[in-house]
């Protein structure tokens, strides 16, 4: 069995806490107000057909902006030290001990070694093969994949099958890029 060695939420609130550490915290409050642009953008974005959408992500990211410029005015901190965020240090245990549930009750079920998937979030967009009518918007989704060909193609399994929402505006793929972690980021 495979289990997720981070969760799309957990990339996230990484990704902030890693882009946060040494800034002080007039740089803080800029990155939350870009996330909350990045949100209230998000919002008026049509709706996806997932759970796992751009809207999701933005508020995981503008949550964990805001919590941080928090802590840091609480704390009274020249530069963000994840070290001295409780929070985020009791975020990465959670995480191991969700891994290490996660892996145990897998081996267990199946009887052999857990599959541990280092997956990445990407958005995939789809925009109708004929002439685009003015006000038609194109079809994103978010999926999770080991690699960018992983998700395309998992996109093109779920939704190009026939009756899919793909199939059903003779919609093709267009656009492809990975979103959690940023791109150049390590997690």
């Amino acid at each position: 069995m495979a289990v997720y060695e981070y969760l799309p939420f957990e990339i996230a609130r990484l990704g902030v806490v890693r882009k946060a550490t040494g800034l002080d915290l007039d740089q803080v409050r800029d990155r939350v107000r870009f996330a909350e642009e990045r949100e209230a953008r998000a919002r008026t974005e049509p709706a996806e057909p997932l759970n796992l959408c751009e809207l999701a992500i933005a508020q995981w990211e503008s949550l964990a902006w805001q919590r941080i410029a928090h802590v840091m005015a609480e704390q009274q901190m020249a530069a963000y030290n994840p070290e001295q965020d409780h929070r985020a240090v009791r975020w990465r245990q959670q995480r191991a001990q969700r891994l290490a549930t996660e892996i145990a009750d897998a081996e267990q079920r199946s009887g052999t070694p857990a599959e541990i998937l280092r997956h990445r979030v990407y958005r995939i967009t789809a925009e109708p093969a004929a002439s685009r009518t003015v006000g038609e918007s194109p079809l994103v989704v978010h999926l999770m994949g080991s690699c960018l060909s992983e998700a395309v193609n998992l996109a093109w399994s779920v939704y190009g099958r026939p009756g899919g929402l793909y199939q059903q505006g003779g919609y093709r793929i267009t656009q492809a890029e990975q979103v959690l972690p940023g791109p150049g980021e390590w997690f």
